[in-house]
């Protein structure tokens, strides 16, 4: 008699059990943290392409700042330089993925995205659009380089 598996273990909103959960616009639901594991659990729970994306960020700030510090806060990985705060965050929404330049109205060119906050600056990533990688890294870099968010 050939027995039925078993349904693997879910918690009650349906993820399953040791998964981050996701919060409204598919955005990972990661404990605050500090350092690259954290940032790396968050990355590997974002859905779908937004994963793919997210390792391909990381990569291309980790190799424009040596030794870039790493948090989770707000469940969002942030990016800074030590003793000078954060420069970059990252947040997944329904259809794309937000990255904040947090003195970006300082940057050359400026990110395209506006914010209601004056230094802030969004770019917003979406599958179907190109990605200029180049373009991305010489914003990192920039950024890096200015004065960061105490958060």
């Amino acid at each position: 008699m050939a027995r039925t598996p078993k349904a693997a273990p879910t918690e009650d909103d349906g993820t399953p059990t040791g998964q981050p959960k996701l919060l409204a616009g598919g955005n990972p639901q990661i404990a605050k943290g500090y350092g690259d594991e954290p940032v790396q659990a968050y990355i590997a729970a974002m859905p779908g392409w937004k994963s793919d994306l997210g390792r391909r960020l990381d990569a291309i700030i980790t190799r424009a700042v040596p030794n870039v510090q790493k948090a989770v806060k707000w469940n969002s990985p942030l990016y800074g330089v030590e003793g000078d705060g954060w420069f970059l965050g990252l947040h997944c929404m329904t259809r794309y993925v937000k990255v904040a330049f947090f003195r970006g109205a300082a940057l050359d060119p400026v990110p395209p995205g506006p914010s209601k906050q004056k230094d802030v600056r969004y770019l917003d990533i979406h599958e179907d659009k190109p990605f200029d990688a180049a373009r991305f890294e010489a914003w990192v870099v920039q950024a890096s380089r200015l004065p960061g968010e105490k958060m």
